[in-house]
């Protein structure tokens, strides 16, 4: 007798959310690994009680979004899914919303507070090397530190993302940079006037930290430089 495919069948034909919901179901519970195969459409068509046309369309949106793909002689088999490269199609789509915007923009000032150990840990002395190559052609362009100037940030913030050494990180933020050039463009309070609550922390001290190894004047020294940005997204209207 043929093998049956543990799953509750779905009466809902319309319904093809739940049809990819309940194959991802079935794929946790087998604890099915990158590599392993997967029923055959009609194998899932008769276990879920929906036509193969439902079941084809959930596991095209599967397959969308790199959870499965297609071997010749094997058939379906689970694969490595690059979420990073999802996140891409989304954001390049330019239609993310004002909120969603300033959240992507809050998750930036996360992840940057949140990887100093890391940066601290693995940084080297070319690291160190680069990044006052850069400092140096920022203080040569711009006189006034306090500027917050797109290029500035980029070049800066991303040697740190860079330095890490989380590819994942680094990937992620090189994405969230056309959501930074908005968030900047249209956001942000402007930082000729703004007046800090205690003192500006340049990139050139935040570099200086990092080679005297004080990481705790690093992280103190990265809260103060992100001021306005946190001041912005924590009292929007004050700002």
């Amino acid at each position: 007798m043929k093998n049956r495919i543990n799953i509750t069948p779905l009466t809902n034909l319309s319904l093809v959310d739940k049809v990819e919901i309940s194959i991802t179901e079935y794929i946790k519970q087998n604890k099915l690994e990158v590599g392993d195969t997967i029923p055959k459409e009609m194998e899932f068509s008769e276990a879920l009680g929906v036509s193969r046309t439902v079941i084809r369309e959930a596991l095209s949106r599967l397959r969308t979004i790199g959870i499965i793909e297609t071997k010749k002689h094997k058939g379906m088999v689970l694969s490595h899914p690059d979420f990073i490269q999802n996140f891409e199609k989304v954001i390049g789509t330019n239609l993310l919303g004002d909120e969603t915007l300033k959240d992507i923009f809050e998750l930036r000032l996360i992840l940057e507070m949140g990887m100093i150990d890391l940066l601290f840990a693995r940084k080297t002395e070319q690291d160190l090397v680069e990044l006052e190559k850069i400092v140096t052609k920022m203080e040569a362009k711009n006189s006034k530190s306090t500027l917050f100037s797109l290029e500035n940030e980029v070049a800066f913030h991303g040697k740190l993302y860079e330095m890490s050494g989380n590819t994942t990180l680094q990937r992620f933020q090189n994405l969230l940079l056309p959501v930074f050039e908005y968030v900047h463009d249209h956001k942000l309070p402007n930082t000729e006037t703004y007046e800090y609550s205690k003192k500006f922390v340049s990139h050139r001290e935040l570099l200086n930290y990092l080679k005297e190894n004080n990481i705790k004047g690093f992280r103190k020294g990265l809260a103060q430089h992100l001021e306005p940005h946190f001041n912005r997204v924590l009292n929007p209207t004050k700002v």
